[in-house]
């Protein structure tokens, strides 16, 4: 008894350690030699699939996803809901209210009444979400998309992934004026739309002592951007 006692302590304190491993996993590895972007290669081996297209309401521009197909087991479901044939999810997107969300290698923007498709970015990303600021086209003519993505492999593990520092970026409807707007090598945060103001609104955490954690010890930065303008400007605030 005391054997088996002993036997099922060990492996509870191998899974804590384990865990506790895992979620110690930097997100950023530095060295002297390169501190800046690190960009991964793209993964050959992969299929690339694109979802059917998407028309953001009031816009001219169709916004085709574009991802890996996934195969998953057999009896385990797709993430996103989406139809199968043989265990092979061909649906990579889900679409909420003026919102693209899924791990997505990038977007791709057709004009409604052109057979031209344009990329959204020509570098290796994972896109985790895709936000048309509805409010603020309504408001000021200016149609932006709001986009939070990982853009380099931050902790070099030789792929781009959810391991990664996360960014923000804007862009227009069109996919072009494709623009990062948080600082490399800082974790965003959140984000917030302040319709009153049509401001945009983000945090980003600042690995201040460089231990590739984003913990208590580091720094917030506060900032906005005023979306009523043409030129995306970031200007920062101090709440506290």
């Amino acid at each position: 008894m005391k054997n088996c006692l002993k036997y099922i302590a060990l492996v509870i304190i191998g899974t804590v350690v384990s865990c506790k491993d895992e979620a110690q996993k930097p997100k950023v590895i530095y060295d002297a030699a390169n501190k800046g972007r690190v960009v991964a290669k793209t993964d050959s081996t992969q299929i690339e699939v694109a979802d059917l297209p998407i028309q953001m309401e009031g816009t001219n521009y169709l916004i085709h996803p574009v991802g890996d197909l996934r195969v998953f087991e057999k009896g385990t479901k797709a993430r996103y809901g989406s139809s199968s044939v043989n265990d092979v999810s061909f649906t990579i997107s889900n679409l909420g209210d003026n919102e693209i969300t899924g791990y997505l290698q990038n977007l791709k923007f057709q004009k409604v009444d052109s057979d031209s498709i344009r990329p959204l970015s020509d570098k290796p990303v994972l896109i985790l979400t895709a936000t048309y600021l509805k409010t603020v086209a309504d408001k000021t003519s200016n149609k932006v998309m709001v986009y939070t993505l990982t853009d380099s492999d931050t902790n070099k593990d030789g792929k781009i992934d959810t391991g990664d520092i996360k960014t923000l970026y804007l862009s227009d409807i069109s996919g072009e004026n494709f623009t990062k707007v948080s600082p490399d090598l800082q974790e965003l945060v959140d984000w917030s739309l302040i319709e009153s103001k049509n401001r945009l609104y983000f945090r980003t955490i600042e690995d201040t002592n460089q231990n590739g954690q984003f913990d208590k010890n580091d720094v917030l930065h506060y900032n906005y951007i005023d979306l009523a303008s043409k030129k995306w400007e970031v200007k920062s605030y101090k709440p506290i």
